[in-house]
């Protein structure tokens, strides 16, 4: 049976793959975009299973509105891949007050809208499954990325507790955890702050050395059949990384972040007093 899916963030990058895929196999795609301009080559393809669907989930009002059109549309939604949101680069002390707000605004309340806006139809319909895609930067973090992190630490918190509390309604949450992927998130559609404090030099020339490196980023295409694993399966996992990269990492941060908790164990207790 064909599914109803509908990815924001859809116009570049994994969310158009996605769609892509997803319509190749017959499913039935509501791709939301600021500009659907960018879907017209889908739309031609695909016809009538693709709902292009216009978006900036930074207004809620605008959020709910396109979400109440794809359930008219289509009588339902089955699964929500929230993608939309951007990359802000540079020292969190060179980030100006509109960049820190604009990039909580796209990456943890423009996610917050919508999955308000799906979670209504999803327990009307007793099922649903809403997958994130957030960053295995929302486990550890890394130098000229923290409102980044910020935004991805956020977001796992956020999905993390609408599954513990939507569990018994018969609605399933994911986390998808990429490392760099060869997208378009860290070219043009990156936001950079300002870069004149000296200090940092070795820090920027340190994270620049890393990015030269063409195995740090994972191809976009070989994250389709999982996926689409993902969304077919039964028990799907809470969360999951995507690429070597973000299992090294994270197996690491998580080995030492265990050996931190065991070391002070009688401190911790103690610290409860009774």
């Amino acid at each position: 049976m064909s599914k109803i899916v509908f990815i924001t963030g859809a116009s570049k990058g994994f969310g158009k793959l996605w769609a892509e895929a997803l319509l190749q196999r017959g499913d039935k795609v509501a791709a939301s975009a600021r500009n659907i301009a960018a879907l017209a080559d889908l739309k031609a393809a695909y016809g009538d299973n693709l709902l292009a669907v216009e978006l900036d989930v930074n207004s809620r009002e605008n959020v709910f509105s396109a979400v109440n059109k794809i359930k008219d549309h289509f009588g339902r939604i089955d699964v929500l891949i929230n993608n939309a949101g951007f990359g802000l680069f540079g020292t969190t002390e060179e980030t100006s007050e509109q960049q820190a707000r604009d990039q909580m605004e796209t990456n943890f309340f423009g996610s917050l809208w919508v999955a308000q806006a799906v979670l209504p139809i999803m327990r009307a319909q007793k099922s649903g499954h809403i997958i994130q895609v957030s960053s295995f930067l929302g486990l550890t973090t890394i130098p000229l990325l923290g409102l980044y992190n910020a935004s991805k630490f956020a977001v796992e918190g956020l999905i993390e507790t609408i599954g513990s509390e939507t569990a018994h309604l018969g609605i399933k949450t994911t986390l998808i955890e990429p490392n760099g992927f060869a997208t378009d998130w860290a070219g043009a559609s990156a936001v950079q702050t300002s870069s004149d404090i000296t200090d940092y030099e070795p820090v920027r020339a340190a994270f620049a050395a890393t990015g030269d490196n063409p195995d740090t980023w994972g191809n976009p295409e070989a994250t389709v059949a999982p996926v689409l694993n993902i969304i077919d399966s039964e028990n799907p996992p809470k969360r999951i990384l995507f690429g070597k990269i973000a299992y090294q990492v994270i197996n690491d941060v998580y080995t030492k972040r265990l050996e931190d908790i065991q070391g002070w164990k009688e401190v911790s207790i103690a610290a409860h007093g009774h």
